[in-house]
């Protein structure tokens, strides 16, 4: 048989009647097995799948009542939807009828129509039951076999657990020994660069005095911009040593009081190079020869050495190059005299975008205009 077509046990001792309601059930597309009695209609209904029931009532050996009592009480069948049609239906077999379970009652003669129509709600509500249930016991399998797995892994991540509590003495001891190394190569950096920025104040002491003007500055904007605590103090780091490429350069050059020939300005522009050069194998924790390479690089490409541009420069070489321009401005040089901060400030403020980071820009005047930062004599 096809489980996809309905099938219809059809009950009634009369076999005239038992041949009508199966030609009509037939002709309209189900599928039907017969019983004479309540039970043979029993011994059917649990060998095989039925969809549907239709007895009569009177009937020798147990009458259809008695049938659809113990149908509806087996939890097993008891969503079977059970039409009774019979010739005689007293009221008091209807109210026992519903007691007992029975959906619909038809009296013979009934019409035909009426019935296919009835049955066809009835099978439309057994199959949306059946789905209902089939969906709960995959539910209640899902759950079960969830429930299964989560035992399985809890059980897992207890051992796992025990395996991390093990570890964590040996965890925590190579933690502090990896803090210790840092503490210990900062220390070694911050060393190397007092002997540096030692080595320019001999040899320079205008630009040792610009690299600590500039670096303070440009730590200054890097708090206001909310940078971390570690990055801000490696653009503090890398301000007090940007211009250490300027050790290559002949001192009359850096000290000469009137304008730079282009040969003297192009020897100039390569202490970005050489200070990358100096510090570039040197151990640290931040990227000090990336940033002094880079200081003097413009967001629309016009700077030196490499002509980046825009997200191409790093944020702490864009911070060090608005601080580094911003106090070269604002301070005296051999060849000039100070030219003051707010002419400083509009100077970045033209360029804003262009030359120089908008962001930087905007924390660098909100420093001075706002929240009265000072340059440091």
């Amino acid at each position: 048989m096809n489980l996809e077509i309905p099938i219809i046990l059809c009950v009634d001792d009369e076999e005239l009647n038992l041949k009508l309601l199966k030609a009509i059930l037939i002709s309209n597309g189900f599928q039907v097995i017969c019983a004479s009695n309540g039970i043979d209609a029993l011994l059917k209904i649990n060998s095989q799948h039925i969809d549907l029931l239709i007895s009569d009532i009177t009937m020798p050996g147990m009458d259809g009542l008695d049938l659809c009592r113990k149908v509806k009480e087996d939890p097993k069948h008891s969503d079977i939807p059970i039409v009774m049609v019979t010739g005689l239906a007293s009221h008091e077999d209807r109210i026992r009828g519903i007691e007992v379970g029975v959906e619909e009652y038809f009296t013979k003669p009934f019409n035909k129509s009426e019935l296919l129509a009835r049955i066809k709600i009835l099978l439309k509500v057994k199959k949306l039951s059946d789905e209902r249930k089939r969906a709960e016991e995959a539910l209640q399998k899902a759950h079960d076999d969830l429930e299964s797995q989560v035992t399985l892994r809890t059980a897992e991540l207890a051992k796992a657990n025990e395996v991390l509590q093990a570890d964590i003495a040996v965890r925590a001891q190579v933690e502090e020994k990896l803090q210790h190394t840092l503490n210990s190569l900062r220390k070694a950096v911050s060393m190397t660069i007092q002997v540096l920025v030692s080595a320019i104040e001999v040899r320079d002491p205008y630009t040792a005095g610009h690299q600590r003007r500039a670096a303070n500055l440009a730590r200054a904007i890097a708090t206001e911009m909310r940078l971390p605590a570690d990055d801000v103090e490696g653009i503090r780091m890398a301000g007090y040593i940007h211009d250490i490429g300027k050790l290559s350069i002949p001192a009359e050059i850096l000290s000469k009081p009137t304008k730079l020939s282009a040969i003297e300005f192009s020897l100039i522009k390569e202490h970005s190079q050489s200070g990358y050069d100096i510090l570039k194998d040197v151990e640290s924790p931040w990227p000090l020869a990336e940033i002094i390479y880079q200081h003097h690089e413009r967001m629309d490409g016009s700077g030196y050495p490499r002509r980046l541009k825009g997200n191409e420069i790093i944020i702490e070489a864009r911070i060090l190059a608005v601080a580094d321009v911003v106090e070269a401005m604002a301070s005296h040089r051999p060849y000039r005299p100070s030219l003051g901060i707010e002419l400083a400030l509009a100077e970045i403020e033209k360029n804003r975008g262009i030359s120089y980071d908008g962001t930087v820009v905007d924390a660098c005047i909100r420093l001075f205009r706002e929240k009265s930062f000072k340059l440091e004599a």
